[in-house]
């Protein structure tokens, strides 16, 4: 069971948090400079944690008015990406201003959920995409817009830990293949994630 698990208790009242969302935005944007990756010109990867999942609470609950009553249900969509300490969570986007560009890539891009992957040395995690909505359509059409969890084992967390270890981050879809190094600063942010 994953004890990291954000609780209704843990939300201030949106009065509260009015007094503070200035300070709690320019501490998510320093806290969420290290847990982005770019895996080739138009993907990306943010990586979560219970900090960036209870910052999405509040600010859903703050400009949508959401009531505690209501707040049930956002725990429910959003605790299952907050990591249980033997994995890394990330939401991935399809990043394309232009629509109708955007929705020709995304035509194209069906399944890329299931092509995500994680190297540590010469071994790959491949992502378990979140099941709560069906991402590709019948029609091989992609979602821009995915939320994935990748387990690790003890020995690939302490594989992950060490810096003599090259870790990258890509994907191996047909039409968009594309393969990312993570810095030192990178594998030291999402390195807390694990027990």
């Amino acid at each position: 069971m994953n004890t990291r698990k954000i609780k209704l208790e843990d939300i201030i009242s949106n009065e509260e948090y009015e007094k503070i969302r200035s300070a709690k935005r320019r501490e998510m944007i320093e806290f969420k400079k290290y847990r982005r990756l770019d895996i080739g010109p138009v993907v990306s990867l943010y990586f979560e944690s219970r900090d960036t999942m209870l910052y999405q609470i509040q600010e859903m609950a703050y400009v949508e008015k959401i009531t505690r009553v209501e707040l049930t249900d956002e725990l429910i969509s959003y605790n299952p990406l907050v990591p249980d300490g033997m994995e890394l969570t990330a939401t991935m986007m399809i990043e394309i201003d232009d629509p109708l560009r955007r929705k020709n890539f995304l035509s194209r891009l069906g399944g890329v959920e299931e092509k995500v992957k994680v190297l540590v040395g010469n071994e790959e995690i491949y992502a378990d995409a979140e099941k709560d909505v069906d991402r590709t359509t019948a029609a091989g059409k992609a979602s821009a817009v995915h939320f994935l969890h990748f387990k690790f084992t003890a020995n690939l967390v302490e594989a992950f830990k060490d810096k003599n270890n090259i870790i990258q981050i890509g994907i191996d879809h047909d039409a968009y293949g594309h393969l990312s190094i993570i810095s030192d600063k990178v594998r030291e942010e999402l390195a807390k994630e694990f027990n």
